[in-house]
């Protein structure tokens, strides 16, 4: 028997993982203080009216002989959510998507990681650093080769094709961005389109956080511009968008006009591994889901949505007080702000040790991350503003 090894080169230790080693030290020696978690993107609004009543309403389904549901065909999601999303992206997005190209799954960090199956391993993959770790672990866990670019304050942390031939198979995008919280406007990603089209290359485009996007000159969906759905895969998820962290629910955009090698369907393909991997997402939860596309869920949602982008301005406010630079937060949950020093575990210790306030260390997401630390509006009002002036607090006497 044999293990893959391509697992051992992966770094020893989650980066998440090893924040919580580090905040669970500290608690053990400080049991009676309060610790103000704005590190890991843990939500905190609850589920929304409508979606709690849809999702009790199907779960009573569930008790009834007359209405109750087993698997869905195939594992890729019933009818009336892939309906309500491709009436959203029509609607509310403005993008043209066939309901029997989207697939629902448990959630976009899945289908990121899973998407993988149904491609090479000898496709070498382009990855923008800092990297959300899940595109990056995945694909070293399948032994391909990666090339980066390189994202960083030069150019706002939305990195553009390099010049000349394209040097990778599959491209990795996020916008809004995981961690910077920057944004890509039409024109760019058009420029990312034509790149991938002129090098036969695939894009897979997280939009996971596309509802916190307020101005209508940016777009929420890839396929807002022309000739995406022959060039890319689209992935979002309800995790941050209506409170889905604890539900657990996404989907994937597999268009049917996408196709590779001699004409073979992605859609296909990753019809066949769903079919094969995946028994799909529960009946309750899908209801959930659903309840969440409709006139009521998204005003419920909307609400929740703001009610973030609000703490995120009290993030930027006292970033701004400090003359210190930052990217996101105006279109992200996310605000990525430059540490004194440029040492991101320094500054995340500093916080920890000296504000009780824990962040997310940008060197755990790529070589240009270090520097830098994020942070998330993902809390309450009240520990938003006092996470906020104990940062002041102790960033102040640096400057």
């Amino acid at each position: 028997m044999k293990i893959n090894t391509n697992f051992l080169k992966l770094k020893p230790s989650y980066l998440f993982m090893e924040i919580a080693k580090r905040v669970n030290k500290y608690k053990e020696q400080h049991p009676d203080n309060k610790i103000i978690r704005m590190g890991i993107g843990y939500v905190t609004r609850p589920l929304a009216p409508s979606v709690v009543e849809a999702m009790v309403a199907g779960a009573r389904e569930q008790g009834e002989a007359s209405t109750f549901r087993g698997y869905d065909d195939g594992g890729v999601g019933y009818d009336f959510l892939r309906n309500a999303i491709a009436d959203y992206y029509k609607d509310e997005l403005g993008a043209s998507i066939a309901a029997d190209d989207i697939f629902i799954s448990d959630g976009a960090k899945s289908d990121c990681g899973n998407i993988g199956d149904i491609f090479s391993a000898d496709n070498k993959v382009m990855i923008t650093d800092p990297v959300y770790t899940v595109y990056l672990d995945t694909n070293i866990m399948a032994g391909r080769e990666i090339v980066y670019i390189n994202s960083d304050g030069s150019n706002g942390f939305a990195a553009m094709p390099p010049e000349g031939k394209c040097t990778a198979d599959i491209i990795y995008l996020c916008s809004p961005n995981n961690p910077s919280g920057s944004v890509y406007t039409k024109a760019q990603l058009k420029i990312w389109l034509d790149y991938a089209a002129d090098n036969n290359a695939l894009i897979i485009y997280d939009s996971a956080y596309e509802a916190f996007i307020t101005d209508p000159d940016l777009t929420r969906s890839i396929y807002t511009i022309e000739g995406a759905e022959n060039h890319a895969i689209e992935i979002c998820s309800l995790s941050k968008t209506a409170g889905f962290t604890g539900t657990r629910l996404g989907y994937t955009i597999v268009p049917t006009a996408l196709k590779f090698d001699s004409g073979e369907s992605v859609k296909a393909l990753w019809t066949r591994r769903q079919n094969s991997k995946f028994n799909g997402v529960s009946y309750p939860i899908q209801k959930a889901a659903a309840a969440v596309f409709t006139k009521q869920g998204q005003t419920e949602v909307k609400q929740s949505i703001r009610y973030y982008l609000d703490n995120a301005k009290l993030i930027m406010s006292a970033l701004d007080e400090l003359n210190i630079p930052y990217t996101g937060g105006k279109h992200s949950p996310y605000v990525w702000f430059k540490c004194d020093g440029g040492d991101s575990w320094a500054t995340f210790d500093l916080l920890l040790n000296e504000a009780e306030v824990v962040g997310t260390p940008g060197a755990g997401f790529g070589k240009n991350g270090d520097g830098w630390l994020r942070l998330t509006a993902f809390n309450t009002r009240e520990n938003t503003a006092e996470a906020m002036a104990r940062l002041k607090r102790v960033l102040g006497k640096q400057g």
